[in-house]
């Protein structure tokens, strides 16, 4: 080595290091322990096997994403995705845009661009990555009119805000946060009823969305249903499908936003049209997408995989306990709503570096570090892939 320079050995594992860094993808698979369902760190929903597949498929060459087969010419974009939307959700038309941020700022530009929107002051909310409604008001050209209160609005408020220059009427679901006490909010039914009256469309963000029962989570069916004229919502959260934002609702409002020169920049690709309708037609035929599953898990069903899980690290050497652990839904639907569950907890005296070992593994893994052990929460783990997974806790406890 010369003196102030840099052993050869040194210099060629560097630039070993350096080609793999450059050859490695930049999105890699992960296994996802930390019981946080839709984590939007780790890509939210998993897709269903029939997504993964029909996403391939239409990859893989060309499709008809815009094409009637029947008569050769040109047809709607994903035409049978809307009419799968049509039966799933009683809407009469549909338009599938890249998020559910996308879809509100379409619906405010189309429908609100220099007039008047209503929005609850309870109801202007941010969410990941400064996203704010304010600001998505004044990015679509509209003016905010802000009513009620930040703890009460009621219908009234709504109905004095009113008058010629107002657009629609805006309701947003407080999806990462709750207010509670001394609260009041319209019912939807009455607000859609009041929106009538007044002669202005009621759009309203549910957010996350979803096709089945969760308690305090708005269903699209049920929104439509109370009167609502759009809904809009993400694809990738609690439906568990690709990252897409939907708008449902009348059809000659949607045909308004399908017109406007900004849903050509916020349209979605044939791979996602593709992974979403395989995803729809999962919810069809009665049965749900992985996310769903993970979250319909019971505490019973976990402690038997969290004693499956903890049993392969015991063969392996690696000294675990199973402990009682609260999941969540993530993606910014069902906050403050634990969801009861187990996991196993891995004492190490360097958690950290253990830490950091599985998640530059081969597959890494993403665990939670409490109380100075690695814990591993099952909600999110598949059991096929107990024995893996534990290869590579022990591999890293041995400090590999």
């Amino acid at each position: 080595m010369r003196e102030g320079g840099v052993a050869p050995e040194d210099l060629v594992g560097a630039i070993a290091d350096e080609l793999a860094n450059w050859a490695r993808p930049a999105i890699v698979p992960v296994w996802n322990a930390t019981g946080v369902v839709l984590h939007t760190n780790l890509g939210r929903a998993p897709w269903h096997a029939d997504a993964i597949t029909a996403a391939g498929a239409v990859a893989a060459g060309w499709s008809s994403v815009e094409i009637d087969l029947a008569t050769g010419r040109r047809g709607g974009r994903a035409a049978g995705l809307v009419a799968r939307l049509q039966r799933l959700t009683g809407c009469e038309d549909a338009l599938v845009v890249n998020n559910n941020a996308a879809a509100v700022l379409l619906a405010l530009t189309a429908l609100g661009a220099g007039r008047e929107v209503v929005v609850s002051r309870g109801e202007l909310v941010e969410i990941g990555g400064a996203f704010r409604v304010p600001d998505v008001v004044a990015s679509g050209g509209a003016t905010l009119r802000e009513v009620g209160t930040t703890n009460r609005t009621r219908t009234a408020d709504y109905i004095r805000a009113t008058g010629p220059g107002t657009a629609l009427w805006l309701r947003v679901h407080p999806s990462n946060f709750r207010i509670v006490g001394f609260t009041e909010r319209p019912a939807l039914s009455a607000l859609a009823q009041a929106a009538k009256a007044a002669g202005v469309p009621l759009v309203d963000d549910v957010g996350s969305g979803h096709l089945y029962g969760i308690p305090g989570e708005p269903g699209l069916r049920e929104t439509l249903a109370a009167g609502v004229d759009l809904a809009c919502c993400s694809g990738d959260k609690l439906l568990g499908g690709p990252q897409a934002g939907l708008i449902l609702g009348r059809a000659t409002l949607v045909e308004a936003l399908r017109k406007h020169p900004l849903y050509r920049a916020l349209r979605v690709d044939k791979v996602t049209l593709a992974a979403l309708d395989a995803t729809l037609a999962v919810w069809e035929r009665g049965e749900r997408p992985p996310a769903a599953n993970a979250l319909a898990l019971t505490a019973a069903e976990l402690a038997g995989l969290a004693a499956a899980l903890a049993k392969e690290l015991a063969n392996r050497g690696v000294p675990n306990t199973v402990i009682a652990s609260d999941g969540l839904s993530g993606g910014g639907s069902m906050p403050e709503t634990p969801l009861p569950g187990w996991a196993v907890s891995i004492p190490s005296p360097d958690v950290e570096g253990v830490s950091r070992r599985l998640r530059t593994a081969p597959k890494p893994i993403v665990a939670r570090v409490s109380d100075h052990a690695i814990v591993l929460d099952v909600r999110t783990l598949s059991s096929a892939d107990f024995a893996a997974v534990a290869d590579e806790v022990a591999a890293a406890m041995a400090g590999r």
